[in-house]
């Protein structure tokens, strides 16, 4: 391995282990649930899922789970109220 590429790749372990550095903005998952899989979807700071609970809370474990594993790397929810 050439020196330059030694470099690189020890500065991409550095912005890896710097989370705040990545900002997601669009991505759609499959996340394997319990009974079946589903899509997840995060655009412009919203969340969709293809699940029953999620259609009538706009919340599920699903979204909430990518949130905990994305931590730092999405926009924070604004407090509501």
């Amino acid at each position: 391995m050439d020196s330059g590429m030694i470099g690189k790749v020890e500065k991409a372990k550095r912005y890896a282990q710097e989370r705040k550095r990545i900002h997601f903005h669009t991505f759609t998952v499959t996340m394997d649930g319990e009974n079946n899989p589903h899509q997840i979807r995060y655009a412009d700071g919203q969340w969709e899922c293809d699940c029953s609970y999620f259609r009538t809370h706009k919340l599920c474990s699903h979204t909430m789970a990518l949130e905990i594993v994305l931590e730092d790397m999405i926009p924070e929810k604004p407090p509501v109220g």
